[in-house]
Formats: structure tokens, sequence, C-alpha cells
């Protein structure tokens, strides 16, 4: 199977093959014909399996097909929106269909909170055909009138399960009300929730229905390993690890900001490079970490759950759970940064005896056993020994991680941001005196 024979034209073609491309994946080869014959599209597919291309591509095809006429002030219409709800995975799919888009006189436009806005007003003055961007910073340029909606032919809500989860369901509600009824719409998401499926329902118009991999199934890819430890003991494992494998690019989990900019502190003093990459970090300096990090100048780069669906890294051999995710969900998006596009990879979590019940949580989410290696020199306690585990806070969710449940700015955490102010709105705003929202997606 080519691209070709999916019936992309000469100028996508000669594009993916300069970005290395040379066969589709699963998702690609269901999805790009589905999207070319110009209907709705719910789409399910675990991280790494290559769903930009499976929506980018026949986007692109569809928009360089058909000439948009000027809005009454003489603007170039957006004709294309994607939604996404991290600033990462925002610049991340914007460069790629950037990419894709290079033979064509199609525009692409990344537009996301945590950096000046201006820019941004800028670029809008111009022509811009797709625009990227998480739901707060667009409501931002709506209210500001420095977007218009009203001409968007194709709309694609990707990873929606995360931006449901992470309290967007408004928003999007009222980016979808500024756009006209008749369009095309794809939805893609890594799980299938009643929110989604109610989502779906409201959103899509008969659509078509495919899904590539099991639901919350780790990739073949991904080679899992767990080690029993004692808590105390976690960072000298830890780094142990790193420097006796000689590991030069590791992605090291945590559940808290406070957690990633700790280790990653001390990881530095044990002589690997490494930072923190969270929702308290400025745009900037996520996105110099980041740099650094996939141009192998940084050892370690240390992300609370705000990095588990939002960056791509080509062939990135190890991810390391230093913390377990209190939601089992997140142990597949966090692993899956590894072990993508067919390339084989590593993920190990440290486990220790406080963290079991998220381990069983884990196991039975994936369906597998979780088999706990003891590196000598770092044995937890027997368990006989240990203190009664203590049940967390009922309140207790993703937020404190960079962005999700428990805590009511998941917008500015995660990277949707409102204005420039990152950690959520600020005291002057007026929304800042409204009830918490809810981040169930109701």
């Amino acid at each position: 199977m080519s691209f070709a024979s999916l019936g992309l034209n000469a100028q996508l073609v000669k594009a993916i093959n300069e970005c290395g491309y040379t066969e589709p994946t699963p998702i690609q080869t269901q999805a790009i014909p589905l999207v070319l014959k110009g209907g709705d599209l719910l789409a399910g597919a675990q991280t790494g399996t290559g769903k930009t291309a499976g929506f980018g591509l026949p986007m692109l095809q569809r928009l360089s097909e058909t000439k948009a006429q000027p809005l009454a002030n003489g603007r170039a219409p957006v004709r294309a929106l994607v939604l996404t709800p991290t600033r990462e995975l925002a610049a991340q799919v914007e460069e790629n269909l950037r990419a894709y888009a290079k033979h064509s006189d199609l525009k692409t436009l990344a537009m996301f909170g945590g950096v000046s806005i201006n820019p941004q007003m800028k670029a809008l003055g111009r022509k811009v055909d797709i625009v990227v961007a998480t739901p707060g910073r667009l409501l931002d340029h709506v209210s500001q009138r420095s977007i218009d909606l009203s001409r968007v032919e194709m709309l694609v809500l990707d990873e929606a399960d995360r931006m449901l989860d992470m309290g967007f369901i408004r928003d999007i509600q009222r980016i979808i009300a500024k756009m006209p009824a008749k369009r095309q719409n794809l939805l893609f998401s890594a799980t299938f929730s009643n929110e989604i499926k109610k989502l779906a329902e409201s959103l899509l118009t008969n659509p078509e229905h495919i899904e590539v991999a099991t639901r919350n199934a780790t990739a073949d890819t991904i080679a899992q390993r767990f080690y029993g430890v004692d808590k105390n003991k976690k960072r000298a494992l830890l780094s142990y690890l790193i420097g006796h494998n000689n590991w030069r690019q590791v992605l090291v989990f945590t559940r808290t900001k406070h957690g990633a900019n700790r280790l990653a502190m001390q990881l530095d003093k044990d002589g690997l490079p490494a930072m923190a990459i969270h929702g308290d970090k400025s745009q900037g300096a996520r996105t110099r970490a980041l740099s650094q990090f996939k141009e192998g100048k940084l050892r370690v780069l240390v992300a609370t759950d705000i990095a588990a669906r939002g960056i791509d890294i080509s062939e990135l051999p190890h991810v390391v759970n230093y913390e377990l995710p209190h939601v089992a969900e997140d142990y597949v998006h966090r692993i899956g940064r590894t072990g993508r596009a067919g390339v084989q990879g590593e993920a190990m979590s440290l486990v220790c005896f406080e963290e079991k019940p998220l381990l069983k949580a884990i196991e039975k989410l994936i369906k597998q056993t979780a088999e706990l290696e003891i590196m000598p020199g770092y044995e937890p306690i027997p368990d006989s020994e240990q203190p009664p585990i203590e049940k967390p806070a009922a309140n207790r969710g993703r937020g404190n991680g960079g962005g999700g449940r428990g805590q009511h700015n998941g917008r500015g955490n995660a990277g949707g941001g409102r204005g420039q102010n990152s950690r959520g709105a600020s005291n002057k705003s007026p929304r800042s005196n409204k009830p918490p929202r809810r981040h169930d997606g109701g």
C-alpha cells in the first residue's frame, strides 16, 4: 500500500516522501480515503499511530481542490480548524501540517496561550487557511474579533478525550457555535467514554467509524519493565539506571510540578543534564527544554502529564514512570511517547509500596501482569513492615500533574491559556468569580 494509492495527489506524495514516510500506517490507510469523501469521521487510535497525517493529508487535498471566497473585509477566510488540548500538541500538529503543505499555497498557523497574542493577530491579518489551536487562546481571538470562523469547512478535534477530561467541553461548544452548520467534522480519540459518545452524537452527522487498536492497549513495540523500590531510593535507582545503561535520551514522568522541578535538580547534581517541563513553566522555557531534548543536548526531560500526549520525539528510546499516575489511562499515554511508528522502545516504572493499588489499576486496564524486578541495593522494605496505605484525597486528580481534573484552571495549566497567563485566569478576569467548572465533561 502506498500513499498515492490512497488517492493523494502528487504534491502531497512528494511532501510526505521528503518527510521520510514510506508507507501508510493502519489509521492512515483507513482514514485518508474516508476523509477524502467529505463525510464525518469518528476515529479511535492509540497514541503514536500517525493520526495527524490521517486527517492532515486529506484535509490539505480537499482544501487545495477548491478556492474560498474572500470575507467582506477582503481577507482570506480560515477554512479549517484543528483543536488540541495542549500547546505542545498544537505546535507539533501545525509543524507537521506545514511540512505536508510544503508544495502547495496553503498556509497554517499555530495558536496557543503562554505567549504573546500579538504575533498571532498579525499573522491572522495575512492569508491563513488552517489554524491549529488550543480552545482557550482561540476564544481570546474570537472575543477580540481577530479571527472569523464563519467560513470553516473542516473541523478536527484531536485528542478529544483529553480535551473533555480537562474541562474544555463548554469552550468547544462556544467555538462550534461560531462556525457554519455545514462543514466536515473529524473526531479523533484514544478512548470512547460516555462523554465522548455524547459529543460525537451532537457533533457528527452519519459518521464513518474506525478503530485501529484495542482501547487502552499498549503498543507491541514497547518493552515494559517494573521495578519494586523503596520510596526513598527512587531517585538513586533512576540515576543508576540512566548512568549504568548509558541512556542518552530519557523522558521521565512525575505526578506533580514541584516533584518534576526537584527531580530535575537532583539529576543535574548527579551529573545527568536534566530540565523540567510542566504547566507552571513559561512557554519559552517549555519550548527550549523540548528543543534541547529533541536535539540530544539534554539527557533527561522530567515532565508532568501535560507532556503525555503532546510530545512527538522521533525514535525516543526510553520512558520512565518515576511515579505512577493516579489515572490508569495516563500510563498508556505516557509510555506511548516511545515505541512509535514501528520503532522499538522501552518503558520502565519505579513502583513503591504506596503505589501498588495504582499498579493494580494499570494491570487491570492493560490486561497484563506486572512482574516487579528488584535491583540489589534498592530493595523495598518488606510489605509486612510497611505502614498502612492512606487513601488518596477525594479531589486528587491530574491537576497537580500539570493540567487536568484536580484544578479549576485546567486550561492554563495544560496550555490552552487565556491571554498571557499560562496558569489560568488572572484575578482581574470576570471569569475568576464564577464557580469552578466540572472536569467530567458536564
